[in-house]
């Protein structure tokens, strides 16, 4: 049996990089003296903030990043794989990204991905969300060859849409990440059952660290953070919206055992119609 000790950083980030590197660095620390060899943070760990005018006077280039340039160390001092759930940054071209960021042991950042599908929705609630009218959404998925094995890269609303996860799958990902920021309507609602169907569906394990709580530009975020396994069974998960470390051993053979008993990967077929 191949053991991968893991570990979900469940956050309630800040409105800037000092506090949010200040936020989640001990429970980094946290994670890496529990012996995880790779840990994951959620989306916006970098800072969130609501405020256009506020949003744009803080974020900056990845390279110029407060909070990336502290995860980096943090990587290369504990020789860990550290996966930036999602910094949001100005991308290359001047317009704004929500970027996950792979960090290898030695402090290098080694794959990076771009958001794909963008959050725009009026909620029951009344909330309203455009998330186009901010970031660029990203056009390439992303699979990272690791010791461990291919890691999908995805972020929060794009657990909506199985098609990536297949392809990822197809690609040779058996861990599939999915760091978030959910709507408390939406996470009561949607959050466990969605991952579990993309863990079923592709027999792969899923890793979703989250953000949790009411957080200081005022939205509210679901959290429960969570490690699905490749047969579907929860194996390890916050049971609420506060910050902390979850931990979770992931027995990699199960990834094989899952898809040899339901090779759906396999028996896919190309079809026509309607």
């Amino acid at each position: 049996m191949t053991v991968l000790r893991v570990a979900l950083i469940q956050t309630r980030t800040p409105a800037s990089q000092t506090a949010a590197l200040d936020h989640t660095a001990p429970l980094i620390e946290q994670a890496a003296l529990g012996g995880a060899n790779f840990v994951l943070t959620p989306e916006g760990s970098n800072f969130l903030q609501k405020s256009r005018p506020a949003f744009e006077q803080t974020v900056s280039d990845p390279e110029e990043d407060i909070f990336v340039d502290g995860v980096r160390a943090l990587a290369r001092r504990h020789s860990i794989h550290i996966l930036i759930g999602s910094a949001l940054v100005r991308g290359e071209d001047g317009r704004f990204a929500n970027r996950s960021l792979m960090v290898d042991p030695a402090g290098a950042v080694i794959a990076t991905y771009d958001k794909i599908h963008m959050f725009d929705v009026d909620l029951p609630t009344g909330e309203r969300h455009r998330e186009s009218n901010v970031y660029a959404p990203g056009e390439r998925a992303v699979m990272v060859d690791t010791p461990f094995g291919g890691v999908g890269l995805t972020i929060c609303y794009d657990i909506r849409f199985p098609g990536l996860y297949r392809r990822l799958a197809i690609a040779g990902a058996s861990i599939l990440t999915v760091p978030a920021a959910f709507t408390r309507p939406t996470g009561a609602a949607h959050w466990e059952v969605l991952l579990r169907a993309r863990a079923i569906e592709n027999g792969a394990f899923v890793l979703a660290p989250a953000q949790g709580g009411t957080h200081e530009d005022g939205r509210a975020t679901w959290g429960r953070s969570m490690a699905i396994a490749p047969w579907g069974e929860v194996i390890a998960a916050s049971d609420g919206d506060e910050p902390g470390v979850i931990f979770a051993d992931l027995d990699l053979d199960a990834v094989g055992a899952a898809r040899s008993a339901i090779p759906s990967l396999a028996n896919g077929r190309e079809f026509t119609g309607p």
